[in-house]
């Protein structure tokens, strides 16, 4: 859009509510943005829809112009999506953008954050992690698997990566040359689906790579934790990054400076990018101490976390070999190893390989963890940092210094050094490095050690090579992998090990096979991780073994045994941004249960369903066994679904409102809701309360009925059928709002008015019983009075067959412009339905024996059933409510079953002339409704 472009001066409507502000904003942005309005996410910054500054100011004097009042030209900016900006001006403020200073609730979590709270005992959870390390380790399972196999990864650098040519030179004083040009490399790292992440085709070409992988896993680490993104949006999350500049355009030229070039290459700004991309808002810390940057990152990630800076926190680190900077530099120091082997702790040691990988784990308080059943991977037991100081030489490794941390990291942890049976070492495979770090470890751990219980030794850095930033972060996913798996993985190339370190007596060994590492009755697994950075700033963090569960405690399940069956057919739902994504997700999720036939299918489709963010292109498989849900991924991924297993692929339609339609009698069946009684919790806790709301008037149980139990009464008594629907509604809506579906109005028809009041908060629950109960109680007086119908026409039609009837048979209900409910006396009212079949016409006589909403029932009804309680209804409006100006008062609950129900607009006149059903309204904003 040009910088000087003018907004649109009238667009409609008027903003005279925050509705209206929205609808307004909504249809400037889109005429601004060339976008039809009904893709004009209200919960997207304006900004990224293309309006720079000029157009945000000119907005936002608009804007003050159609309200007639002075806005502040800041209110824009500090509020930046139009859902933001429209609820600050009506004052319906969501928390995530409450004034600074302000005590308020987080949105995830729900715990104040009005001051910090000092939490310094509680440990750390490791909830969710998420890798792309070499040799296609993309994800723990890959890289356990490369670890278990002892596979050594270091390759030539890929095919057009950098422009070697004249660049390797076997002389180490070569200027401009390398000796070596082998690492551990990652596949594809130009890749990026900038659109997936709303950025630009040019800011993604500004971006180093670097954050571009560090965007992607940390979405990975967020599904891998169940967590659909989106949700963490205002949420004070932390972001804690080890990160340093990879050289991406750093030769680019003044008239490359389009604007994104400095933030895509400034690593201050990695983190920063990953909050503001998922809308989080606790600490983001790039941080750069060279190699053991990622470790410092988690040890500054766990002590926001025990102090209440942040209530999650993501830590981690990156790097990618955009150039062969680092191998021409090391080349000259003659620090890089000729053999192209990574060999820690070995006689063979003879340099470090340089290597690329992205690793983030995700964190929480331990207690934190348990309270919201999240899987625990390990445990943070403590950490700590420190420096070398004045040592020998800038980059030279200190031996009193690795002690030293050491030590502080089990003190953090309040454990003893034989507390801990492996350490993760920082071991890069240099001569000088390794031994200086084995003597340290041995003067640590080694006093005192069980002879039979050495200290075992390991280093990712021997299969993968040195990651750098993200080397301190790929040592505690291995580890926890281990921890895991029960299983220490070998450490490469040591078989002869160095003799620079005593190793007799030093209590340390390398281990030339893998290892297994049980999980005990009388000993808790802990291991140490360690990173030490060419800075100088050393980092060692302590690690346990995940609390013991149920889930860890059975034998580790065979993924290789197919499952059996499910009972029933289930529901496996997909979704991707583009049709072609949505067809290599069902082939990546037929791979995956191929490669794992035992992961249960319900955990799948529950993950699917409740743990992924579900994306405009979307299918939804119906399986009842693997074999039929593979048959069906792989139709699916070939783009030829079956449309008798799948539906769609399709693209979904722009969001709109939700609302709750609450229907009348006649919508039971029997054996409903017996499943969800029996299963789901939620359902059945407020199936409860209602029960116990209804039993001042009942002599039967809701639940009894439901299930059938011998002695419980009949759905045919309408005494029993329309109490029981009240409680199978409400129940229900408590479900739908704990599966995060939240109503912005609810509506209900005849004696599902009552469901609808009560959900909306007009009603409490023990009022809305009372009138459920006592209205159905009053309508078995007009038992065998008549019947009702339901009638295939237009009322207007149908009230011109019923003028000759003399007002023995009228119109009940209009259900929509052609379905008309009629009600009255049984012979006139057969008569009728006989001559309209006749006609062709559908009808159905309902299984009813009286003739609610009509004359008759104003005939033929007692007093009204209101006047047996001993205060009319009260109303308990949630926070946010609006009643429908057309929304009945208590008093008119009885006299409704004499009126007609009309279908029709809220607060419109009903085209029968009757009652309209009771429409409720909620703003979307507000606080959760609470249960009624």
């Amino acid at each position: 859009m040009p910088a000087n472009a003018s907004l649109p001066q009238n667009p409609e409507p008027s903003p005279a509510t925050a509705e209206g502000v929205r609808a307004w904003l909504a249809a400037a942005v889109a005429e601004a943005a060339g976008l039809d309005p009904l893709h004009v996410d209200p919960h997207r910054p304006i900004a990224e829809f293309g309006l720079g500054s000029r157009q945000l100011v000119a907005l936002g004097a608009d804007l003050s112009d159609r309200l007639g009042r002075t806005l502040e030209p800041s209110l824009v900016f500090n509020h930046p999506t139009i859902a933001a900006l429209a609820d600050a001006l009506f004052e319906e403020r969501p928390a995530a953008y409450a004034t600074a200073g302000t005590r308020q609730d987080d949105p995830a979590t729900g715990r104040s954050h009005g001051a910090a709270a000092t939490l310094l005992g509680d440990d750390i959870a490791i909830i969710s992690m998420a890798c792309r390390f070499p040799g296609g380790a993309d994800d723990p399972e890959a890289l356990w698997q490369l670890l278990d196999a002892g596979r050594d990864v270091i390759s030539d650098v890929p095919s057009g990566r950098w422009d070697t040519h004249g660049l390797l030179d076997p002389d180490p004083e070569a200027t401009g040359k390398a000796y070596t040009l082998r690492g551990g490399f990652l596949d594809d790292i130009d890749r990026f689906d900038a659109p997936f992440f709303g950025i630009s085709p040019r800011e993604a070409a500004a971006m180093d790579p670097q954050q571009r992988i560090l965007l992607q896993t940390a979405w990975e680490t967020l599904e891998r934790a169940g967590i659909v993104p989106d949700t963490l949006n205002g949420s004070s999350t932390g972001v804690y990054v080890g990160l340093y500049d990879s050289g991406y355009l750093g030769a680019a030229s003044l008239a490359q400076l389009d604007g994104h070039v400095g933030t895509g290459s400034a690593a201050s700004v990695a983190s920063g990018r990953l909050s503001y991309t998922l809308g989080l808002q606790g600490p983001a810390v790039t941080v750069d101490t060279a190699c053991s940057s990622s470790l410092v990152a988690l040890h500054l990630a766990a002590r926001a976390l025990a102090v209440g800076e942040c209530d999650l926190a993501l830590a981690g680190g990156a790097t990618l070999l955009v150039t062969p900077r680092g191998h021409v530099e090391f080349s000259r120091l003659r620090g890089l190893s000729p053999s192209g082997r990574c060999s820690p702790f070995s006689a063979d040691a003879d340099g470090v390989v340089w290597a690329e990988g992205c690793g983030l784990v995700l964190l929480k308080r331990l207690s934190d963890a348990h309270r919201d059943g999240d899987r625990i991977l390990a445990v943070v037991k403590g950490s700590a940092l420190n420096q070398d100081g004045r040592s020998q030489g800038l980059s030279a490794p200190n031996g009193p210094a690795q002690e030293r941390v050491l030590r502080a990291a089990l003190d953090a942890a309040g454990l003893r050094p034989d507390d801990i049976d492996h350490v993760e070492a920082h071991g890069t495979g240099t001569p000088l490095g390794d031994p200086i770090e084995g003597n340290a470890l041995a003067a640590v751990f080694g006093p005192g050690r069980p002879a039979d219980r050495p200290l075992v030794l390991g280093s990712l850095k021997s299969n993968i090579g040195h990651t750098q930033a993200a080397a301190g972060i790929g040592g505690v996913i291995k580890t926890v992998l281990a921890l895991r798996h029960e299983r220490i993985p070998a450490s490469l190339h040591a078989a002869t090990p160095t003799g620079h370190i005593a190793w007799e007596g030093s209590g340390l060994r390398v281990p030339a096979d893998a290892e297994p590492w049980p999980r005990r009755a009388d000993r808790v697994r802990r291991a140490g991780v360690s990173a030490f950075g060419i800075s100088g700033t050393n980092a060692h963090v302590v690690l346990e073994e995940a609390p013991e569960t149920a889930d860890l405690a059975a034998p580790e399940t065979d993924l290789s045994a197919p499952e059996t069956g499910l009972a029933a057919p289930v529901l496996f739902p997909l979704s991707a941004r583009t049709p072609r994504a949505l067809k290599g997700q069902a082939g990546r999720l037929a791979g995956a249960l191929r490669e794992a036939p035992a992961t249960p299918l319900q955990a799948v489709a529950a993950t699917l369903a409740r743990h992924r963010t579900h994306f405009a292109h979307r299918a939804v498989v119906q399986a009842a066994d693997r074999a039929a849900l593979l048959a069906a991924l792989d139709a699916l991924a070939a783009g030829e679904p079956d449309p008798d297993t799948t539906a769609g692929p399709q693209e979904t339609r722009p969001s709109g409102k939700v609302a709750f339609v609450f229907p009348g009698q006649g919508s039971q069946w029997a054996g409903m809701a017996r499943d969800l009684l029996a299963h789901d919790p939620v359902f059945a806790d407020e199936l409860d309360r209602c029960d116990g709301a209804l039993r001042p008037f009942t002599d039967w149980s809701v639940g009894a009925v439901l299930r059938g139990d011998a002695g419980a009464p009949s759905l045919d008594r309408v005494d029993v059928v329309q109490p029981v629907l009240f409680a199978v509604m409400v129940a229900l809506a408590a479900v739908w709002r704990a599966r995060g579906i939240r109503p912005d109005a609810v509506i209900g028809h005849s004696q599902g008015e009552v469901a609808a009041a009560c959900v909306a908060g007009a009603l409490s629950l023990n009022d809305a019983a009372a009138v459920v109960a006592l209205r159905s109680q009053a309508l078995t007086a007009l038992s065998g009075s008549g019947t009702m119908a339901v009638v295939a026409l237009p009322h207007t039609e149908v009230e011109e067959r019923l003028a000759g009837l003399q007002g023995e048979v009228s119109v009940a209900a209009v259900n929509s412009g052609r379905s008309t409910v009629i009600a009255g006396e049984v012979e006139p009212l057969q008569t009728l339905l006989d001559d309209l079949d006749r006609e062709q016409v559908f009808v159905r006589r309902l299984d009813v024996d009286y003739a609610s909403h009509s004359t008759q029932s104003n005939r033929s009804a007692p007093a009204s059933s209101t006047n047996s309680t001993a205060s009319p209804p009260t109303r308990r409006p949630s926070p946010g409510t609006r009643r429908s100006p057309a929304s009945p008062s208590p008093r008119n609950w009885q006299p409704s079953t004499g009126t007609p129900i009309c279908a029709s607009p809220s607060g419109s006149r009903p085209p029968c002339g009757g009652w309209p059903p009771t429409a409720t309204a909620a703003s979307s904003n507000s606080a959760p409704t609470p249960p009624c």
